[in-house]
């Protein structure tokens, strides 16, 4: 009875949300009170207390490259209006079927819709948060920590006693790549501007080379896996500082262009990749569950802890995209509804 009651009183009531009503720039979105979402079968309504932002937003946002549109997010529309996909807070209800939370629990996770006061999504869409970390910190870990785990793990096969080197190492992903590089034992070289460059040293790395004054294909060290987080190296020069059966993770790109973006050097990987000794590839990740749990252990660990950089309002969401996009984070950045 107790949750046919919050379930009706759900149904009626809103919530403050960022929305856009189709694919745009940071300009058009706007704050509004919308539907509050009642959780299905299977489906957890989340207070949220904390969001995170990535790069991936921009491309949900701007509905660019166009293969995003293909991959389900709405041809010519978006189909979710309210934007955010990562999140931390406190379970408000739970639909039929859920075992694995009841109301209160404090949880993070990514579905649609995170930049808003609730937000629903499945049951494994959510771990339970670190005990050691804020809303906030939590928020900042699941998609790009993620990328950053499978990049190295999955993607890499990272080793202990292997030379690591990581592009764009003061940013979200790259961050989580130089810790959790260091955690599975390997020599970790992180590629950052200078100004980022202690951080990047405090997270971890062994060595750091500033792009801003010298280019890492300059330097006669070679190295058994490449994560290349910062998009703007071509494969040429990035082969170059791999050894001759090296492994080069592609993660993201920042290229202009409407079809493909930074990810023609992800296609252009893994097609070279069949005529070389060296593993080249492209990653498209999608966090799970299972992930957040394996990172939670490293983070209660103290081995992995998010770096933030700065925490925005809801209502100036298209200034922190501005921000994000000109590539001045260092860590994360988060939205508070």
């Amino acid at each position: 009875m107790a949750m046919t009651t919050t379930m009706t009183t759900a149904a009626t009531a809103t919530m403050r949300a960022a929305v856009r009503e189709r694919y745009c720039g940071p300009g058009e979105v706007r704050t509004e009170r919308v539907a509050r979402p009642v959780p299905g079968p299977g489906e957890v309504l989340v207070r949220v207390r904390a969001a995170g932002l990535d790069q991936g937003v921009w491309h949900l946002l701007t509905g660019l490259p166009y293969p995003v549109r293909l991959a389900g997010y709405g041809l010519f529309r978006p189909k979710t209006p309210v934007l955010g996909r990562d999140l931390a807070g406190i379970v408000d209800a739970v639909g039929a079927g859920v075992t694995r939370f009841r109301p209160g629990d404090e949880v993070f996770g990514a579905c649609d819709g995170s930049f808003a006061e609730y937000a629903r999504g499945g049951e494994d869409a959510f771990a339970p948060k670190p005990a050691n970390l804020t809303f906030e910190q939590a928020a900042a870990v699941p998609t790009s920590a993620c990328a950053a785990l499978h990049g190295l793990r999955d993607a890499g096969g990272v080793r202990a006693g292997q030379k690591a080197l990581v592009t764009g190492a003061g940013g979200g992903v790259g961050g989580f790549a130089v810790q959790l590089a260091r955690s599975f034992g390997a020599h970790v070289t992180g590629v950052c501007r200078g100004t980022k460059a202690d951080l990047v040293r405090s997270l971890g790395a062994q060595d750091v080379i500033d792009h801003t004054r010298e280019d890492v294909t300059d330097r006669p060290h070679r190295y058994d896996l490449i994560l290349d987080t910062a998009g703007n190296r071509p494969l040429s020069l990035l082969r170059r500082a791999l050894t001759p059966t090296g492994t080069l993770v592609i993660v993201g790109g920042v290229r202009k262009g409407r079809w493909l973006q930074g990810s023609d050097r992800q296609v252009r990987a893994m097609l070279l990749s069949r005529f070389t000794r060296q593993t080249l590839r492209g990653l498209m990740s999608a966090g799970r569950a299972e992930d957040l749990r394996f990172l939670t252990g490293l983070i209660e660990a103290g081995e992995v802890t998010p770096v933030i950089d700065r925490a925005y309002p809801l209502d100036r969401l298209p200034e922190a995209l501005e921000y994000l996009r000109a590539g001045h984070a260092t860590g994360k950045v988060v939205i508070l509804p």
